[in-house]
């Protein structure tokens, strides 16, 4: 162990280096943002221009969905360049600096509400996450290098921080937004952007040359990866360079590939919104749009078999494994990521959130308790993180207090301004804390139960999951079932979106994570990278096809209904999730014993 990974165990909180809550509360500020800007985006795109908080522009819901999925889908792509410059040129805590500030200069254009402003401020946000996603989780494998036994409880916390952050940003953000004005609740969101980023530097002195000079290999690690081991040197060396080496065919199939993809991207919410269309073309009866992805994915397709062809045959059936949870990861995404889409749209315009009388009491009282309980134990972190390092970090330390003690501010304003009124409108935005908190509240079972021997295959987690989240959709399908066809508005019961955001994080608590940590423990370590590439490649198109398919539900609730709408994504995941089940044996045989 170097000397500055035995400094940084010296100084422990809660039995782990302090350095590693310095990134859990980097990490927490960059969440609480991006959540924070996230549940806003197609609300306030779709909001109406009249009213006590008129929205932006009216947006039909296929624009600002477009727009949205062509966003999300963005997020998991430039990460892949980002980590390689941090690889070359910047090291690991330079590209998360850089990342934090580009991100803040995002959620500062994004808070003047101008159309200019709002695709810079898109487009800044991309960026700067490319920049800080996959090297903040970099810097925790560099502290843990030499403590593998401690390193699944260091994720764990991490992720803690990143659901920590997500509760608190759509919690506050979007409070402030609809019941202040939106530029306040993207503006707060850059706020805490740019004290996580001050806090993060002025801690440079804890980490001593950690994560601080490029490293001469990059190890993808992501926080929802809490149970990943690293390849042993028997499996980095399975393959010899030649087969591991890009031929000029590879990078121009990458290159091509990724430039169609990308101006696809770019293209749909431009071509909808714009009425700009780079692809003004046919042939035969297809559109260019559709001509240029359909042979993005061919050629994409040639190159991921080209490439597993060459491999010797138990990892060649490895890869193919990985390959197969891929696809079937795009179904989930699909499904899930409406819960910033449509799922917020049916929040604001189909959900009875006016209550009255003793349901106003209970909802606040329960509201009070979901906010301060956590803000409390995390708040006694900061106080514990401090008594260790103030001495060190003095500057961070007092950074990170003021952070805190705004939130208590406008936490303390929000239980007053909501007590002091007889009735209460509950957020649609509230409905988004609700993924955050259940995750928190059901991980350490899902946990437990992984561990025991009644850990069910990797098939069957990924069909528990498809089909939970199937029935939380199933449940909104039958409670929406008295909405006329049509209908812009309704008054559905708000206990229908609760159990759906129950059910799809159950199902995202049996897929996200063990995805993840399968795909680490299939592929050999000099392919990780290329196959991290896959995987955030199938994240970003669930991702894109969230916005397209969410962009549908005004022509079917036109021509059937918003039940029909919600029917939709309960037969797709669960058939796929069915399929994937039956795949078992098949799986179980490629993945050789991996379990």
């Amino acid at each position: 162990m170097n000397t500055d990974i035995e400094n940084l165990f010296k100084d422990k909180v809660l039995g782990h280096p302090a350095g590693l809550f310095v990134l859990f509360f980097t990490e927490m500020w960059e969440r609480f943002s991006f959540y924070g800007m996230r549940i806003l985006l197609v609300i306030f795109l779709t909001a109406p221009l009249l009213g006590d908080n008129p929205g932006w522009a009216n947006w039909p819901r296929e624009h600002a969905l477009a727009l949205f999925g062509t966003y999300a889908s963005l997020l998991y792509l430039t990460p892949i360049l980002g980590g390689y410059i941090a690889d070359k040129y910047t090291g690991y805590r330079w590209a998360v600096v850089i990342g934090c500030f580009i991100m803040t200069l995002g959620h500062v254009s994004m808070a003047f509400e101008t159309e200019f402003t709002l695709y810079l401020g898109l487009a800044l946000l991309v960026i700067g996450t490319g920049f800080f996603k996959p090297n903040i989780t970099s810097v925790i494998s560099e502290m843990y290098k030499g403590n593998d036994a401690k390193k699944d409880g260091a994720y764990t916390i991490f992720y803690m921080g990143v659901n920590a952050g997500g509760f608190f940003g759509i919690m506050l953000c979007g409070y402030l937004a609809e019941n202040v004005g939106w530029s306040w609740g993207f503006g707060l969101a850059g706020i805490f952007m740019f004290l996580g980023m001050i806090q993060f530097w002025l801690s440079k002195n804890l980490f001593g040359n950690i994560g601080a000079k490029p490293s001469k290999k990059h190890e993808v690690e992501l926080p929802q990866n809490i149970n990943e081991k690293a390849p042993s040197k028997q499996q980095d060396n399975q393959e010899s360079d030649k087969l591991n080496h890009f031929t000029l065919i590879d990078k121009i199939l990458i290159g091509l590939t990724t430039t169609m993809g990308f101006t696809w991207l770019i293209n749909d919410p431009m071509s909808k919104i714009g009425n700009i269309n780079l692809f003004d073309f046919t042939i035969g009866d297809f559109e260019g749009a559709t001509v240029v992805i359909i042979a993005a994915v061919l050629l994409f397709l040639y190159l991921i078999i080209s490439r597993i062809r060459r491999y010797t045959p138990i990892v060649k059936d490895k890869m193919i494994a990985v390959a197969i949870f891929a696809f079937f990861t795009i179904f989930f995404w699909a499904a899930f990521e409406q819960a910033a889409g449509s799922l917020n749209i049916f929040a604001r315009d189909y959900t009875m959130r006016d209550l009255t009388g003793s349901s106003a009491l209970v909802f606040k009282i329960i509201d009070a308790i979901l906010t301060v309980i956590p803000l409390v134990i995390i708040s006694y972190v900061v106080f514990l993180l401090s008594k260790k390092t103030f001495s060190k970090i003095g500057f961070s330390n007092i950074v990170l207090a003021i952070s805190f003690i705004i939130i208590w501010g406008i936490v303390v304003w929000k239980l007053n301004n909501e007590f002091s009124k007889d009735t209460t409108e509950v957020g649609a935005t509230w409905f988004g804390i609700l993924n955050s908190f259940f995750i928190i509240a059901f991980a350490p079972f899902f946990s437990k139960w992984w561990e025991s021997k009644y850990n069910p295959s990797a098939a069957v987690k990924y069909g528990l999951g498809l089909g939970l989240l199937g029935f939380g959709f199933a449940l909104l399908a039958y409670g929406s079932m008295g909405i006329p066809q049509g209908a812009k508005t309704a008054s559905v019961s708000m206990i229908w979106l609760i159990l759906a955001f129950l059910f799809h994080t159950l199902g995202e608590l049996c897929l996200s994570p063990v995805g993840l940590s399968y795909l680490s423990k299939l592929v050999p370590g000099r392919m990780i990278a290329f196959m991290f590439g896959i995987w955030y490649l199938a994240i970003a198109i669930g991702q894109k096809a969230a916005g397209s398919l969410g962009g549908m539900i005004d022509k079917v609730t036109a021509d059937y209904n918003l039940s029909t709408f919600f029917l939709i994504f309960t037969i797709v995941p669960i058939a796929a999730g069915i399929l994937i089940v039956i795949m078992n044996p098949i799986l179980k045989k490629l993945m050789h014993g991996i379990r």
